[in-house]
C-alpha cells in the first residue's frame, strides 16, 4: 500500500476515508480503484491486516465458511471468482488439506483463513491495476467524526486526524455483550476461536455456551482442537440448532413472479408448501428454500413496519436457524458430540453471570419456567450473536454518531438508517452527502446485509455512486 497523502499544510488528506478494514471496507476499496481515474484512499482499521476483520481472521483449519466456494465470490460480476482463485491458490500448494473433503474446488468449504487470503489479494490486485491511485492503512480506531466544509474530519485514537471527502461506515458487525438484568457488568467470556485459551482449561470440565448459531459452532470445533473432553452445555433463547448445509440441486425460483400478498404469513406458507413438494419428489427441502435468499432484501425493504416486528417475532429463529446453516465439518461434530451424550442444547434466558473459584456459575431461567436455576462449570463462551442497536454498542464512534445526530437507529433500532444507495440519515431524516454506509450497518433497511454477496452488491454500487462525485475535492 502507499505512504501517507500530505497536502500542502501537512494535513492528511483522502477522498474516500473507509472507517473499518474488514471484508466491507475492503470490497469498498477494490470497487473504488477498478473505477476509472486516480483517486486516494485511506481504510481506518485497528488490526494489522485489512481484508480480515474479525471473521476472517480465525487461524485454524476448522474454522471455515459456511458457504462452498461457488457461493462465496467477492465479485459480483464474476460468481465464479473464488472457484478460479482457489484453484490457482490449491494448485500453487495452499490449502493441501483441501483434498480431504474430496469434492470438486466449487463444492469445498474454505478456512476463513484462507478466504481472507483471497480478499487481501484481489485487493493487491485491484490498487496494482489502478495508476495513479493510492491506498493508505490507518492502524487506529476512528474515536470521532466532524462533518465540515470540505467534507469531514475524523480523529483517530492517539490524536491523529484525517480529512477526507467523503467518509464511509465499514464497521462490520459489533459483537453481542449483553448487560445482566441483576445490574452484573456485561460478561465476554472466552473467545470462540481462542484455542489456546481453551487448551488450559480442564480437559473434563463443564463448558457452557450461550448462543445456538453458527458462533457456537465454532466454538465446538476450538474445544475440539484444543482437547476438550467434557460434557458441553448449550443454552439460547429457543434452544434451536443451525441445520447442516448440503448443496441440493436448483428448484424454481417460485418467488420472481409472486403474486400473492407479501407477508410473512403467506410467504412462509408457499415456502412450506415448496419444500413439501421437493420432498415427495425426493429432492432436499434445502432446494427451495435456498431460492428465496435472492429476495429477502426487496422483500424486507417493500414490508411494512408491522410485518418487518411479525418476521422478527415470530419467524426469525426459524429463519436464520435454516438459512444460516452449518458447513460439513461443524455439522459433522455437532452431531458427533450429542450421538457421545457430551452436547445438550436447552431453550432458556441468561440473567447474569458470576465468576467462583471453580469456573463460572450462571443463572439462567429455562423457557416456561419462572424460577431461576444455576449453573455452574469450567467456563463460559459467549457465541450470543450480533449486537445491531447501535444504542448498545459500547464503542466511541458509534456513541458520537448518535450523540452528534449524524446518524439514527434503523428500522426495527437495526443498525442506521440510509437512503437505497447508502447515503447515511441523520438524525432529522435527511441524507448525507459525505456519510455513507454499507454492510451490516444496514441490516434494518435488507435485513440480509452480512452476507458476502450481499455485501460486494453494495460494494460495486455505492463505489460507482462515490466515484462519480468524488474527483479531485481536496487539495493535493
Amino acid at each position: 500500500m502507499s505512504g501517507i497523502q500530505l497536502g500542502a499544510d501537512g494535513g492528511r488528506y483522502a477522498d474516500v476515508a473507509i472507517v473499518g478494514g474488514g471484508l466491507s471496507g475492503a470490497l469498498l476499496a477494490m470497487q473504488l480503484l477498478h473505477r476509472p481515474g486516480p483517486r486516494r484512499i485511506v481504510i481506518c482499521e485497528p488490526r494489522a491486516q485489512v481484508g480480515r476483520g474479525e471473521a476472517y481472521s480465525a487461524v485454524a483449519l476448522s474454522h471455515t465458511l459456511n458457504g462452498n466456494a461457488a457461493r462465496m465470490s467477492i465479485d459480483p460480476d464474476a460468481p465464479d471468482d473464488l472457484t478460479h482463485w482457489l484453484t490457482a491458490y490449491i494448485d500453487g500448494g495452499g490449502w493441501p488439506e483441501s483434498a480431504l473433503q474430496q469434492v470438486p474446488v466449487a463444492q469445498l468449504f474454505p478456512p476463513r483463513e484462507v478466504f481472507g487470503t483471497y480478499a487481501r489479494q484481489r485487493l493487491a490486485e485491484a490498487l496494482a491495476s489502478s495508476p495513479g491511485s493510492t491506498l493508505e492503512h490507518a492502524q487506529a480506531e476512528v474515536v470521532d467524526l466532524c462533518i465540515n466544509e470540505q467534507g469531514a474530519t475524523l480523529v483517530l485514537e492517539g490524536g491523529v486526524q484525517w480529512q477526507a471527502a467523503r467518509v464511509v461506515l465499514a464497521t462490520g458487525v459489533f459483537t453481542a455483550v449483553r448487560t445482566q438484568r441483576t445490574g452484573n457488568a456485561a460478561f465476554s467470556g472466552l473467545d470462540p476461536w481462542d484455542i489456546q485459551a481453551m487448551a488450559a482449561l480442564p480437559k473434563d470440565g463443564r463448558v457452557i455456551i450461550v448462543g445456538a448459531g453458527l458462533t457456537m459452532i465454532d466454538a465446538l470445533l476450538s474445544l475440539e482442537q484444543a482437547g476438550h473432553q467434557g460434557p458441553i452445555q448449550v443454552f439460547s433463547r429457543h434452544g434451536l440448532l443451525p441445520q447442516p448445509r448440503r448443496q441440493p440441486p436448483d428448484w424454481e425460483d417460485f418467488l420472481a413472479h409472486w403474486e400473492g400478498p407479501a407477508t410473512p404469513r403467506a410467504l412462509s406458507t408457499e415456502l412450506r408448501r415448496h419444500c413439501r413438494l421437493a420432498a415427495e419428489q425426493g429432492v432436499d427441502w434445502q432446494a427451495p428454500l435456498d431460492t428465496v435468499r435472492a429476495h429477502v432484501g426487496r422483500l424486507w425493504h417493500q414490508a411494512s413496519e408491522f410485518h418487518q416486528r411479525q418476521f422478527v417475532r415470530h419467524l426469525r429463529p426459524w429463519w436464520e436457524s435454516h438459512h444460516h446453516r452449518s458447513p460439513p465439518q461443524g455439522a459433522a461434530l455437532l452431531q458427533r458430540l450429542r450421538t457421545e451424550g457430551r452436547l445438550s442444547i436447552e431453550a432458556a434466558s441468561l440473567q447474569s453471570v458470576v465468576s467462583t473459584t471453580q469456573g463460572v456459575q450462571l443463572a439462567l431461567r429455562r423457557r416456561g419456567e419462572a424460577a431461576t436455576c444455576l449453573i455452574e462449570g469450567a467456563a463460559v463462551i459467549n457465541s450470543s450473536g450480533i449486537e445491531y442497536d447501535w444504542r448498545r454498542v459500547a464503542k466511541p464512534l458509534p456513541q458520537r454518531l448518535l450523540a452528534q445526530g449524524l446518524v439514527k437507529p434503523g428500522p426495527l433500532a437495526l443498525g442506521i438508517d440510509a437512503d437505497d444507495g447508502g447515503a447515511v440519515r441523520d438524525a432529522a431524516g435527511q441524507a448525507s452527502s459525505v456519510l455513507f454506509s454499507l454492510g451490516p450497518p444496514l441490516r434494518g433497511l435488507w435485513w440480509e446485509s452480512t452476507a458476502v454477496t450481499d455485501v460486494a452488491a453494495q460494494a460495486k454500487a455505492l463505489a460507482i455512486r462515490l466515484a462519480s462525485t468524488v474527483s479531485n475535492l481536496l487539495p493535493r
